[in-house]
């Protein structure tokens, strides 16, 4: 390996340690009472190292939450054309769910993402910014499902009442899965399949038949 390789892969593993770090005190003494600081200590670097890595805490907080959103992303840009909204969003965030677990492992374990995900759904200031990304990832997935099928989505409600009831399912089973004993990513693989099916008998008018 060349000495820019080397460095590379040392600042990587910096990188890392850092938002291992990170994510441990988060969920162990709370976001708002951990400093940045007490994380540069854990991992025996200076604080302006820290912020070579991350903006912020908020920053560290949500990195693997965008790693899984581009992955989904990325996922839902290569499903075939052919294939009609629902069934596109479903599919690609399926094959990320099944994709995903080794990019985030080499990261940090999945059981310390859950944890992560239990802080921010706990914590009012994390909750608000996930909120925020929320709602900018439904409009980034909304405004790609409209050039799929060829819409303006400024003038065509389709597309964003689509994904708003996708989303809504998603959210539902993240807010399952975070509350749940099962860490796995199969288990919210299996949870996002399980109620995504029941999407369209849920919209159906007559729940009774």
């Amino acid at each position: 390996m060349t000495g820019t390789g080397l460095r590379e892969l040392k600042k990587q593993r910096t990188r890392d340690a850092l938002l291992r770090a990170s994510l441990e005190l988060f969920t162990t003494q709370g976001y708002e009472h951990t400093t940045v600081d007490e994380i540069a200590d854990a991992v025996e670097v200076s604080q302006r190292t820290f912020f070579r890595y991350f903006a912020s805490k908020e920053e560290a907080v949500f990195t693997i939450q965008e790693m899984v959103e581009s992955h989904f992303m990325a996922a839902l840009r290569a499903r075939p054309a052919e294939e009609g909204p629902f069934d596109a969003m479903r599919n690609a965030v399926l094959s990320s769910w099944d994709t995903i677990g080794e990019a985030i492992e080499a990261v940090v374990p999945v059981e310390l993402h859950m944890r992560t995900y239990q802080m921010i759904e706990s914590t009012p200031a994390l909750l608000a910014v996930h909120l925020r990304r929320y709602a900018e990832l439904d409009e980034e997935v909304a405004r790609l499902i409209a050039d799929r099928e060829g819409l303006d989505v400024d003038a065509d409600p389709r597309p964003r009442v689509a994904v708003a009831a996708f989303a809504g399912v998603m959210r539902v089973t993240g807010r399952l899965w975070g509350r749940g004993e099962d860490p796995s990513l199969e288990a919210i693989r299996d949870l996002t399949e399980s109620y995504l099916d029941h999407l369209g008998p849920a919209l159906a008018a007559d729940w009774r038949t």
